[in-house]
């Protein structure tokens, strides 16, 4: 795990990159937009982002890095948002960022703010929401965001953060989508998302999917969208351009 001090260096000396992670739509394969991931480019090596994401959370450093994402989507899709009609760009934003100003004024100042109804701010269930962040994910849903739960584990829902959180979208952890694959995996574990897509209006993204087994059973749960190198793997922003045209 990396230090601090060497992770705000890495931002200082701009060794960040952006690349997209294209989220499908199950029913017909075509793209509907891409998660936006940060990559560490440390000399010859491309260092993998939980070498270093987690030992940033709940610091100082979580609102420049999350600033630094905003105004580089800004930069590399602006323009190409703006053209387009039915996409969505996800942004990883840590929970003890939202309700603190600094989102909001990245968003404006980097012009961001003008896409704002094709923007997904993905907040993990690992962090625990104050009156805060609840009040800043409001006022991004008022500006058409919309908001996801990552990291979801089925076998043990969060419904205390559904129940605060107006959340249009959930997302499936890989791990839960690995377990797809072993040879003891029920389909009964699959009933609860068929549950949770009916009665709670949301749609669900499965993360890491990269088998045809594992898209059927998803199919068959009626979850609508997933990610995965059984699509494609992560791209540079010209390359989701161009995979996003070529499958519409």
């Amino acid at each position: 795990m990396f230090s601090i001090d060497e992770v705000a260096s890495a931002l200082h000396n701009r060794e960040f990159f952006l690349e997209y992670l294209p989220t499908m739509s199950l029913a017909d394969k075509r793209c509907t937009g891409a998660e936006s991931l940060i990559r560490w480019r440390k000399g010859a090596e491309v260092v993998p982002p939980m070498a270093f994401i987690p030992g940033i959370e709940n610091t100082p450093l979580s609102g420049p890095i999350t600033y630094w994402v905003i105004d580089t989507i800004a930069q590399e899709l602006r323009s190409w948002l703006l053209e387009q009609d039915n996409v969505h760009i996800s942004i990883n934003v840590p929970p003890e960022i939202f309700g603190r100003g600094g989102l909001a004024y990245a968003s404006k100042n980097s012009r961001l703010e003008d896409v704002a109804d094709k923007l997904i701010l993905e907040v993990t269930e690992r962090g625990i929401l104050d009156s805060l962040g609840v009040a800043g994910i409001n006022a991004a849903n008022e500006k058409k965001m919309l908001i996801a739960l990552d990291d979801m584990d089925i076998k043990n829902q969060n419904l205390y953060v559904l129940s605060r959180v107006p959340a249009n979208i959930v997302k499936l952890d890989k791990s839960f989508v690995d377990e797809m694959l072993r040879p003891d995996w029920s389909s009964q574990k699959i009933a609860s998302i068929s549950s949770l897509i009916r009665n709670g209006d949301l749609c669900v993204i499965a993360e890491g999917v990269e088998t045809a087994e594992q898209v059927k059973i998803l199919m068959a749960a009626g979850v609508q969208e997933a990610q995965g190198w059984y699509f494609s793997p992560s791209l540079s922003a010209s390359d989701f351009m161009t995979f996003y045209a070529a499958h519409q």
